[in-house]
């Protein structure tokens, strides 16, 4: 199968997606922990048709309303509990991990035929490698999904690291995807590295789980509007990912760290 050309979001607020980052030369962090779904990629829809896919056999349906407000912030493995509790269903440890089981190729077959990326975002990763940051990525997704956005993105190459939901057992908002992340680049790059990080961010349970780490936070309003990502906490808020550029970074990282390198 070939991947189709990538489109822009599937939201009408992101018609300005065609626009490119302004990319200069300037490094204000060292490195960056990009969240993965609703950043670099939107496949929310893919997502939520696989999770249909999986849960109609159980007399279960889940609106667009109700993924966007209940369970968009959650892991698989978090949104098939929070799904079955909601609709008063048992769902212990073993049936979670059929329902993760059972999701993994339908995402991937469709993701395969056609996985929409945000505009910038592979040129933002690549740019920011570029640069000398550490780049690392910290998702509930899953490894084969997170390597396949990478492929599509062009991108792999500039990621360092993925912390994905099999390496953590709890989602966010829970903080530990982003201490673990935050260990691996201590680790591989150095405290000073570590030190100078920035979280890009989409979702409000990111958001909380970045501030419990103790870590700034860039959000993008790509699946939230930009005032709900302002009071969950984030340190700056964009459009969309075009609008992260050197300036930008340099302004906040001002702001952050009281100087700009």
């Amino acid at each position: 199968m070939q991947y189709q050309e990538p489109c822009s979001g599937r939201r009408p607020t992101n018609s300005r997606l065609a626009k490119e980052p302004k990319i200069t030369t300037s490094m204000p962090f060292h490195s960056y922990l990009f969240d993965y779904n609703g950043v670099l990629v939107d496949d929310e829809a893919v997502h939520l048709a696989a999770f249909r896919a999986v849960l109609e056999p159980f007399g279960i349906g889940i609106t667009d309303a109700e993924y966007q407000t209940k369970y968009l912030g959650f892991d698989d493995a978090g949104a098939f509990r929070a799904i079955f509790q909601d609709h008063a269903i048992p769902c212990d440890a073993a049936r979670v991990a059929s329902l993760v089981e059972a999701k993994k190729p339908l995402y991937l077959e469709r993701a395969r035929l056609r996985l929409a990326v945000f505009p910038g975002a592979g040129a933002l990763l690549n740019h920011l490698a570029k640069q000398g940051a550490v780049v690392g990525i910290v998702s509930g997704a899953l490894r084969p999904e997170i390597e396949l956005g990478l492929r599509v993105l062009d991108a792999a190459a500039s990621v360092s690291f993925v912390v994905s939901a099999e390496d953590t057992t709890a989602c966010k908002p829970d903080p530990e995807g982003y201490r673990i992340g935050h260990a691996k680049l201590a680790n591989l790059a150095g405290a000073e590295t570590a030190s100078r990080v920035l979280v890009i961010e989409d979702s409000i349970a990111g958001i909380e789980a970045a501030r419990a780490a103790n870590l700034p936070c860039l959000a993008v309003a790509h699946s939230y509007e930009q005032a709900e990502l302002w009071r969950a906490g984030a340190n700056h808020v964009v459009a969309t990912l075009a609008d992260v550029d050197d300036t930008l970074l340099t302004a906040l990282a001002t702001r952050v760290y009281g100087d700009a390198a």
